[in-house]
């Protein structure tokens, strides 16, 4: 009897003490009333937002002790809460893009006005310097121009073979042009052009301009081209969507304490950050590749400076022409012997005049230019701000929760964990995908990353290497730096008629394919495999293949 009534007593006390803690309404009902006037101020209906508590079985995400929400409310709270992240992630990444928007089109402004400036130099000075040996030749001297922006603004050329072309159409046209007393037919020009190397017309100017023009001219279109590719994968990125998994916990994070009538109480910041984190893994991962870029570009900035620099190179093309002219009219005589000796007399033309005696010789202004301190201010500022944002994508959950997500500020037994009023106990993860296997919050598959994002780890790396080969004055090809062909060296693009007649009429022989300078990377970049020697992988495998790919692959590809 005396055992009977001890179990009636625990079974009592037992029963009072889940009471208490569920807040039965036969000892205490809480209004709802600021819970509704939220709800409301969202813009939801108040219709079917109860008085006062009910019991929560029906809650999905929420912890079910009793609750201000009804299904549809923890619903449309849910749906609320992601796209309020969604705005705040794409709010951040407006910013990133920009200031590298502004970036690019400062230093494309001043790269296309430096070149433009020469040109119009050119325009000024030659008629006056040359008389008809540039009247005559003002189309070739004009497409010249043409070609340098279109292979600064990333067009499929090859500067080198473009230089070369000019040099050799320059010289039949002016070689006829200094002996109008011969007949030079085609055959006659062609042997010309084969002897043109070793006769050297135009003096030292060509190869100056050449091995100055390259380096410098793929320097600055590669620093342009780093800026349009972050810019285009911050773009991209801010485009993926947030999975269910982090919909449910975010919609946890920020509403779930309004459901369960504390509204006021706020997320305790290890917990916002454990949400965050494992929601933005897959975005973390960027974080190797995107510090590479960034340090690649302040690194050819090293380029800008100096006789072989931007500024001294693009704004000066105009003195290596006038120098090589000057050269050609000086050496006339002596060519001519060698041409003869070479290529045979050839015959006298009956109605040409004779040969012009009166040489007119080009005076310009010196090729260095002084410093305007544009650049040097464009360049200073670029590096800090580059160097701000290396951390962006590991710093973006901590960001977030401290801007968008109204921590807590109150001692930590008194924000919002997750379930109640208390302290936050788990550790916090560390950062990218594989550290968030034991996320409390999140439940996150480490085996399936986000293809979007690996394919925006890989145009970072391939952005990465093209500068780093710049950096080394090795010429290289943009023509793939984004995957949907949006980037381009001076931000507007490349017109695809002019880029395509340029890439048609050009050899790319000589340039180094794109699979040799990224080891591993597959020969699609630069010509197709054959289906036999490659076949090709169930297309249902290429994710997990990917992964496992850059698992084994280690650090140098993370």
């Amino acid at each position: 009897m005396e055992l009977r009534a001890r179990g009636w007593w625990l079974l009592c006390a037992a029963a009072a003490l889940v009471a208490c803690a569920r807040g039965d309404p036969a000892s205490k009902s809480r209004s709802c009333s600021e819970v509704r006037q939220i709800y409301g101020a969202k813009g939801f209906s108040l219709s079917d937002v109860p008085q006062a508590e009910i019991s929560g079985e029906h809650l999905r995400i929420c912890p079910q002790g009793y609750t201000c929400c009804t299904s549809e409310m923890e619903e449309n709270l849910a749906n609320r809460s992601r796209a309020e992240l969604e705005t705040a992630l794409r709010d951040s990444s407006r910013v990133l893009q920009a200031m590298l928007a502004t970036q690019l089109r400062s230093f494309d402004d001043h790269f296309q006005h430096l070149l433009n400036d020469s040109e119009r130099t050119l325009q000024g000075t030659f008629p006056g310097a040359f008389g008809e040996l540039y009247a005559q030749n003002t189309k070739a001297f004009r497409d010249l121009y043409a070609e340098l922006r279109l292979y600064y603004r990333g067009a499929n050329l090859h500067l080198e073979e473009t230089l070369a072309e000019f040099w050799a159409r320059l010289l039949e046209r002016l070689f006829k042009q200094l002996h109008p007393q011969l007949l030079l037919p085609d055959d006659y020009l062609d042997c010309l052009g084969k002897q043109a190397e070793a006769l050297r017309p135009f003096g030292e100017a060509p190869r100056e301009l050449r091995l100055r023009a390259t380096r410098a001219f793929v320097a600055a279109r590669s620093f342009v081209q780093g800026l349009g590719v972050a810019s285009d994968v911050v773009r991209k990125v801010a485009q993926v969507p947030l999975g269910p998994e982090c919909s449910r916990a975010v919609m946890k994070l920020v509403y779930c304490a309004h459901c369960l009538g504390v509204p006021g109480a706020r997320p305790c910041p290890d917990y916002c950050r454990n949400v965050l984190k494992g929601c933005l893994a897959n975005q973390a991962d960027l974080d190797a590749e995107w510090r590479n870029l960034l340090d690649s570009m302040v690194l050819i900035t090293d380029k800008f400076w100096g006789t072989s620099g931007v500024e001294s190179v693009i704004g000066s093309v105009h003195t290596w022409l006038a120098e090589a002219i000057n050269a050609l009219q000086d050496n006339r005589d002596t060519l001519t012997a060698k041409v003869i000796q070479g290529c045979g007399n050839p015959k006298v033309n009956p109605q040409g005049s004779g040969p012009e005696e009166k040489r007119r010789r080009g005076k310009l202004a010196p090729r260095e230019r002084p410093p305007s301190g544009t650049l040097e201010k464009l360049v200073s500022e670029a590096k800090a701000q580059l160097r701000d944002v290396q951390d962006f994508w590991i710093s973006l959950p901590g960001t977030l929760c401290s801007e968008k997500m109204a921590l807590s500020t109150a001692s930590d037994d008194r924000c919002w964990n997750g379930m109640a009023r208390g302290r936050y106990l788990p550790e916090v993860m560390g950062d990218g995908l594989a550290n968030q296997i034991n996320n409390p919050e999140v439940e996150v598959d480490i085996t399936k990353p986000d293809m979007t994002i690996r394919q925006q780890i890989m145009q970072l790396k391939i952005m990465t290497n093209r500068l780093r080969s710049a950096y080394n004055g090795n010429d290289v090809d943009f023509q793939d730096a984004s995957d949907d062909g949006s980037g381009s060296g001076s931000g507007d693009g490349c017109p695809d008629d002019r880029c395509g007649r340029g890439a048609s009429r050009k050899s790319s022989g000589s340039r180094t394919p794109l699979t040799h300078a990224l080891p591993g990377l597959s020969e699609q970049e630069g010509q197709k495999t054959s289906a036999a020697s490659c076949p090709q992988p169930p297309t249902f495998l290429l994710p997990f293949l990917l992964s496992l790919a850059l698992t084994v692959a280690g650090p140098r590809w993370r």
